[in-house]
């Protein structure tokens, strides 16, 4: 191995590889899926660690593999401490909420529930976070380890205010909302010596953004086309062809609209993974993503399909095809110097990432 160690910037081998196979993670994702049930869903913590320390094993990053140091134990660990934490929100909206209303004493049930909204939504920023910082604590390369020294305290409030305001301005301000949290999150990471820096705007972005919202206007619009169309302001009868013609016309438009804006969504997310890829970095190494929106909706399709073909049991093949998705893409560029990685001095937490379980942040 040299010291110093190019990255390819076009052509010839990869810098980031999987070399796993469906046929050989068969065998984990068959037992996961029988000892999860055997176990009325317990074994899925250390499920999930089986399953990263497969897919890290088999992710070839520059010259060598990453390895997976996280134990199912940390994880359902990091679990009981939320559920201690989350507990109190669910004996409230069980028992005391309904008591506060029956007792006519409304304003304070939904005062209390409110706060409690706001504790939610500052938590889930919280816990997306500490996944992050958890996930590259566990990840080694040339036994050397990520992490960062923020808690995350900050960003959960960071979180709560960003996400505040796109609510006051209909999401409208989604578009800055999501690149400032993207650069918040990724600055306050590290790998061994090495810190990450992302500068990422909404420029370009809000283009696609604006899309989301031109799906419903254009529902509307050509709804209102298409009745005053068929009925002709209503001073004609209505006989069965047209009847049958405007519901037609109206099952379109209901089409348009629950299958257009999941679309334009997806169509964002993929320009937007592409450019917060294009502008971090760690250290001198540069890094970019490729995959547009019709192959992303193909891997979402394939997942879907694959679940109903084979009656749920595909649903243990997510993370292994949402991974090998995510490193096929991915590009690194840049030179790395092997001989000056030190090990991280950041603070590698105990606990895992059970804030982010309960919120169902993250697949892998």
């Amino acid at each position: 191995m040299d010291a110093h160690t190019s990255v390819p910037v076009a052509g010839g081998d990869r810098a980031v590889r999987f070399t796993g196979t469906w046929r050989e993670y068969l065998p984990i994702a068959a037992t996961n899926a029988l000892l999860i049930i055997c176990t009325f869903g317990v074994y899925r913590f250390w499920a999930a660690a089986r399953q990263r320390r497969y897919l890290w094993s088999r992710t070839e990053f520059i010259d060598d593999t990453l390895e997976w140091t996280g134990t199912g134990k940390e994880m359902f660990l990091g679990f009981l401490i939320v559920i201690c934490v989350l507990a109190p929100l669910f004996l409230f909206i069980q028992f005391l909420f309904p008591a506060l209303v029956a007792r006519g004493k409304i304003d304070a049930a939904g005062g209390i529930m409110f706060l409690f909204e706001i504790g939610f939504i500052y938590l889930a920023g919280f816990a997306r976070f500490r996944a992050l910082r958890y996930r590259l604590s566990r990840t080694y390369w040339h036994g050397i380890r990520g992490g960062s020294n923020d808690p995350g305290w900050n960003y959960g409030g960071e979180y709560l205010g960003r996400l505040a305001l796109c609510f006051m301005t209909l999401f409208i301000a989604y578009p800055w909302a999501a690149t400032r949290l993207w650069n918040s999150r990724w600055d306050a990471m590290s790998f061994g010596p090495l810190e990450f820096r992302a500068t990422l705007d909404a420029e370009g972005l809000k283009g696609r953004w604006a899309l989301v919202y031109l799906v419903p206007i254009g529902a509307a619009a050509l709804a209102a086309i298409v009745f005053f169309g068929v009925l002709g302001l209503g001073d004609r009868h209505l006989g069965a062809g047209p009847a049958a013609g405007l519901g037609i016309a109206f099952a379109a438009v209901i089409l348009l609209f629950y299958i257009g804006i999941p679309l334009m969504t997806l169509n964002w997310y993929a320009a937007y993974y592409r450019k917060a890829a294009s502008v971090t970095s760690l250290g001198d190494l540069e890094f970019g993503f490729d995959a547009t929106t019709l192959e992303w909706l193909g891997l979402l399709l394939g997942n879907l399909a694959l679940a109903v073909v084979t009656l749920g049991f595909g649903i243990t093949y997510w993370g292994y095809r949402s991974w090998s998705f995510m490193v096929r893409h991915l590009q690194v560029y840049g030179t790395i110097d092997v001989s000056d990685l030190t090990q991280s001095t950041t603070h590698a937490p105990r606990e895992a990432e059970g804030f982010a379980d309960a919120f169902d942040i993250g697949a892998i």
